[in-house]
């Protein structure tokens, strides 16, 4: 399975698309589909019949996955894109840190 460079709960901006400079929370990911999905960005339209979920059915609009390079983290500092590192701490824990700004972010 491949290793995303984003998580869910990260902040993110979306560098590409119909989107494109939006910030989201990432909501969901699917590493096998290399997708991600992202608060507020990709919204759709859905066509829904009347069910226990949603009891007077309509239109719904809700958020669809989108490729996951098409998004990078929200620098912590900024709030600008950027690039993500590892590094290691002193006490041997791995942690994911902004290149942009150096900050840790886990």
């Amino acid at each position: 399975m491949p290793k995303l460079h984003v998580k869910k709960g990260d902040k993110v901006v979306v560098i590409a698309g119909k989107d494109k400079s939006k910030t989201g929370t990432v909501l969901a990911v699917f590493p096998k589909e290399q997708r991600v999905i992202v608060e507020g960005v990709n919204i759709v339209k859905r066509h829904t019949k009347p069910n226990p979920l949603h009891p007077e059915g309509g239109i719904i609009e809700k958020e669809a996955p989108i490729h996951v390079s098409n998004v990078q983290l929200a620098d912590p500092k900024t709030g600008q894109p950027t690039r993500v590192g590892y590094k290691f701490l002193e006490d041997g824990t791995k942690v994911r840190y902004a290149k942009k700004s150096g900050e840790v972010i886990d």
